[in-house]
């Protein structure tokens, strides 16, 4: 990200046994070639397209600023994931899709070969992902690429904040499948883990899905929601959250309220940034480097 961000020493921060999982704060230069099993991707989150509001007096320049910073990256990814929350809730039909049109006009000018979106509540537990699924498709579905199967799981378009029976035999059903050594990577909006149910950062039957995905030896998933980096265990399964690209909020239990923490002129998109994953699909390794979206 040359234009965008300043080169920065390559930090590890720590390494979580087994899972080959590297959490690093990286820039530009640190990408390393790609060999033939390995690939890049970046994830982006929580944009809210129609939010305006104090917590972001750039809300309608932060998202076009983030795909000039992702295209700005040294390494074009094989694919992006917009995990959840493309845009900001509204109760009215029309607004909403007036708003998924304007979000999908502005990253079509995203540089990869492939993007990829799931909901999060805002668009789409008011009308059970009818909306998205118009501009967006399906809401849960899975693929492959290079060695690694994806699973995308639709946690957010039944209002009670839960995947449901259906689609957890879906789940059960596709993990079949699967050998138990596979190298799986799962997405979510929510948290599948009780990260904090008092804010809704929790899925109500999350369980269910982290019991299926157990007995596979490599399984990382990678949310959103939370608007913020988090790192968290359930046994071997590690769960990232991403930063997200409207406001930030706070830490789980650090405030009254879940409200978005106030903008800062003095240090302006703090807290807003999305993240990079070089994925090796032969040992199941996934070094996670975080870009904020304009440099401090």
């Amino acid at each position: 990200m040359a234009n965008e961000i300043e080169r920065r020493d390559f930090l590890k921060l720590t390494a979580i046994s087994g899972l080959g999982v590297v959490f690093a704060s990286a820039l530009p230069g640190m990408a390393r070639a790609a060999g033939q099993d390995d690939f890049y991707f970046v994830q982006l989150s929580d944009t809210h397209w129609g939010f305006e509001g104090p917590p972001n007096p750039d809300a309608r320049g932060t998202l076009k600023k983030a795909v000039a910073a992702v295209n700005s990256l040294e390494r074009e990814p094989d694919f992006i994931m917009f995990t959840g929350d493309l845009t900001h809730t509204t109760d009215s039909p029309v607004e909403r899709r007036k708003r998924m049109s304007e979000f999908k006009e502005i990253v079509k000018d995203l540089k990869a070969k492939t993007v990829r979106f799931m909901p999060g509540e805002h668009d789409a537990s008011l009308d059970n992902g009818k909306a998205f699924q118009e501009f967006f498709g399906a809401t849960h579905y899975t693929f492959d690429h290079k060695g690694v199967h994806f699973i995308v799981l639709d946690n957010v378009s039944d209002p009670r904040a839960i995947i449901g029976d259906e689609q957890l035999g879906w789940l059960a059903a596709d993990l079949r499948q699967q050998k138990d050594d596979a190298s799986i990577v799962v997405f979510t909006h929510r948290p599948l883990f009780d990260l904090y149910p008092q804010w809704d950062w929790a899925t109500r039957d999350g369980a269910k899905a982290v019991d299926l995905l157990m007995p596979y030896e490599n399984v990382a998933v990678f949310y959103g929601h939370i608007h913020q980096e988090h790192h968290h265990m359930t046994g071997h399964i590690a769960h990232h959250a991403a930063k997200g690209l409207m406001f930030p909020l706070p830490e789980a239990g650090k405030a009254p309220t879940r409200a978005p923490l106030p903008w800062n002129p003095v240090e302006p998109y703090k807290g807003l940034g999305f993240r990079g994953v070089d994925a090796d699909a032969k040992t199941a390794k996934y070094e996670l480097s975080e870009f904020p979206v304009v440099k401090a």
